[in-house]
């Protein structure tokens, strides 16, 4: 079955036919529109500002590090190991014991002497590139509305994905490959919500691909037509598109169909493009050599691939579950975690600068919470709302910098807080778009990523 088949086809049914446009949609620009779709396509919001972000790469940590493993050292904690102090009786989702000891050391690093533990060696060498926000905080402590809140904007479902209003809002730079990917090995099926595009526009949804198999035809499933040619291939789109276009003009505005119109002309596309953006063994084998060979390394590097390709958002989710969930054997955990990340983190950091790109891409790393300095279960640690860990590189951020604090345990963010809405804000500040002017009406009232909230944090832009 073709590409176009599998879209079209009356034997699928309406689930599968909408997974299906999950995995080749997204908003892309599109070739022989109708003029509905034209003006459709015009009508979206533009940069109000010269954006320093073309593209960005969030590295999503799934589960929730420690923040005081990696980043924001906290002496007192193995000061007070094993006791309670006054200053940590903040409630936790599960009960949790006394201070819990941070076996690591911390060095400063780089010209700018930011502080990283050891765990990280290789990203270490990369702290000058490094602007850590260690205030972070968000509204709930578990992992499905803190999910949701990371990476839509609020702790319910059914609300457009970060990467969504992104395209909404910029729309794509290359019309031959989706705008906005998730590389996620495994089949997430509860993560899908989050790179949803909701009531926006059907194309600005996220399209899954699931790297746990490298070959470009596994990742994007019907990749070549074994049956016809190209020629053949584009006299059946054109002859679609035809009927849809008459279609289109008795509908006032459907957005569902106007969707499919865009991804079946993406997807006969996508079949010169992607078979080249997604095959990893193009790239020297020094290079590949240089990632890794762990999910998370081909993630990385298919990142990179991506974004050179004009996509607007790659996100890299670490599994397909929480991994960084440690409620036990957190230290045995999280020592196996941080050697599989440090490696290609710092390859794609420096991967990004050899080719230019970290001019004007922005890498997002973090998790959807952090964790507890005090104990679960004797050897684990709790989730952590209240206070937590992330850090951005590359355009338009000032690197070698620590911003923003928790207190001197690390549970609760008590300096220049940085909530999700604001990190929100921000990295639309930096792709030149205004948060509260980015919205959409739907159901009476106007939505946007920040809801009512969130502020631009200037104070570590450059």
């Amino acid at each position: 079955m073709s590409l176009l088949e599998s879209i079209s086809s009356p034997g699928l049914s309406p689930l599968s036919r909408r997974d299906w446009l999950g995995t080749v949609g997204g908003g892309f620009a599109t070739l022989g529109l109708a003029g509905a779709l034209r003006a459709a396509e015009t009508a979206q919001p533009r940069p109000l500002t010269v954006p320093k972000v073309k593209r960005v790469i969030q590295l999503f940590m799934n589960g929730g590090p420690f923040q005081g493993d990696l980043f924001d050292p906290k002496p007192r904690i193995n000061e007070f190991a094993g006791q309670r102090p006054q200053e940590v009786q903040l409630r936790t989702e599960n009960a949790t014991g006394g201070l819990m000891a941070v076996p690591y050391k911390y060095d400063r690093h780089g010209t700018s002497g930011l502080e990283i533990s050891d765990l990280l060696p290789r990203l270490s060498a990369h702290a000058d590139d490094l602007c850590v926000l260690r205030s972070m905080h968000t509204d709930n402590p578990n992992h499905g509305p803190a999910l949701f809140m990371m990476n839509n904007g609020t702790i319910t479902p059914l609300r457009p994905s970060m990467g969504s209003w992104m395209l909404y809002g910029l729309g794509s730079e290359n019309e031959n490959l989706p705008g906005y990917v998730v590389l996620c090995p495994g089949r997430p099926v509860r993560f899908s919500e989050m790179w949803t595009n909701s009531f926006l526009p059907a194309q600005h949804q996220g399209t899954y691909i699931n790297h746990s198999d490298l070959a470009p035809d596994k990742m994007v499933p019907f990749l070549k037509n074994p049956v016809l040619d190209i020629d053949s291939q584009r006299k059946q789109l054109a002859f679609l598109r035809e009927l849809n276009t008459e279609h289109l003009a008795t509908r006032d505005a459907d957005p569902a169909l106007e969707g499919r119109i865009r991804a079946m002309e993406t997807a006969f596309r996508m079949q010169f493009a992607a078979s080249d953006a997604f095959d990893l063994a193009r790239e020297p084998a020094a290079l590949r050599e240089e990632y890794g060979s762990s999910h998370f390394s081909n993630g990385c590097l298919l990142a990179r691939r991506l974004v050179e390709r004009g996509v607007r958002l790659v996100q890299v989710y670490y599994g397909d579950g929480q991994p960084w969930d440690t409620h036990r054997t957190h230290d045995e955990l999280t020592r196996k975690l941080c050697a599989d990340i440090d490696r290609p983190i710092a390859a794609l950091l420096a991967d990004l600068k050899r080719t230019g790109l970290l001019d004007d891409t922005l890498v997002v790393w973090g998790g959807e919470f952090g964790r507890t300095p005090t104990s679960e279960s004797g050897n684990g640690r709790d989730h952590n709302h209240w206070g937590f860990t992330m850090w951005l590189a590359g355009a338009g951020v000032r690197g070698g910098m620590a911003y923003g604090a928790t207190d001197d345990f690390g549970f609760r963010a008590v300096q220049d807080k940085v909530h999700v809405h604001d990190l929100h804000a921000t990295i639309l500040h930096l792709m030149g778009l205004d948060h509260e002017r980015l919205t959409y009406r739907h159901a009476g009232r106007d939505y946007r990523l920040t809801d009512l909230y969130g502020r631009v944090v200037h104070e570590i832009l450059v």
